[in-house]
């Protein structure tokens, strides 16, 4: 994988699958540029791959604004003469039922989910045309089949999904390499700034953290992925199988989604 003087963009990079995205990017020869709400740790990461002789450029973003995204795009351009990976990664979830659900936690998803990754694509995509670069989304199982107790974030991962495959497809005659990576439940921050019902944070993850991938396997995977110019990564046996039962067993793929969230600890299914 020679990702040696190649420019990476990578948002939701000061935790989680995003700061292993750069340091793992970083200890390839890449120069990084990322992008996240906590500029304190993005400080400390680009402190830390500076010690280690990487450059990197970070600027605070939220990907809800698009003038965010478009800035932190023309500050990796600035600093580094253009982009050749760009990884949409920042996201968030939720957890309630959307009986229950107030409906400014389904636009905040699809704020961040969705627009953070158009946004981003749009600023970036001429440079990654000119690179003959990769962009990725990062996705779920959620993309691919409809996860009960999670509808906003099901909605913004489809959506995401469905902006860059028509992407990859508008731009099969430039060189443009689409990836969407499909990590499963993964070991990150995600699930503790889960939004409940109300659109406050969920604050402890009902899963086990110790039977999850963690995030640095899932980077990694990522990272093979571009490599190898992959269509797509679906990580886990989880998503794997819901590719297939949903082909052949769709109505069977609902049954086996609604008794497997029924059984999360305090399950908003009653």
């Amino acid at each position: 994988m020679n990702f040696r003087n190649k420019t990476v963009l990578i948002t939701g990079a000061s935790s989680g699958i995003g700061m292993a995205l750069a340091r793992e990017f970083a200890s390839l020869g890449a120069n990084i540029v990322m992008g996240a709400r906590g500029e304190d740790k993005l400080a400390e990461l680009a402190a830390e791959l500076a010690t280690k002789g990487v450059e990197t450029v970070y600027r605070r973003t939220d990907v809800s604004s698009q003038d965010d995204c478009k800035a932190l795009v023309e500050a990796g351009v600035e600093k580094f003469g253009g982009i050749d990976v760009c990884i949409c990664n920042a996201g968030i979830s939720m957890r309630a039922l959307y009986d229950d659900v107030d409906m400014s936690v389904i636009h905040r998803l699809m704020d961040v989910n969705f627009w953070g990754t158009a946004y981003t694509v749009k600023y970036a995509l001429p440079y990654i045309q000119k690179s003959h670069g990769s962009i990725v989304g990062v996705s779920s199982v959620a993309g691919f089949h409809g996860l009960p107790g999670r509808t906003g974030y099901s909605a913004s991962k489809y959506a995401m999904q469905g902006l860059l495959e028509t992407i990859r497809i508008e731009n099969l005659k430039k060189g443009v390499h689409v990836m969407i990576a499909a990590p499963g439940f993964t070991a990150s921050n995600v699930r503790f700034s889960a939004l409940t019902a109300d659109g406050s944070p969920q604050g402890a993850s009902p899963r086990q953290e110790d039977k999850m991938m963690t995030a640095e396997e899932a980077a990694h995977r990522i990272i093979r992925g571009v490599a190898r110019r992959k269509r797509e990564v679906v990580m886990d046996f989880n998503g794997k199988a819901t590719k297939f039962i949903k082909k052949f067993c769709p109505s069977l793929l609902d049954i086996l989604f609604y008794n497997h969230m029924a059984k999360e600890p305090d399950s908003p299914f009653k």
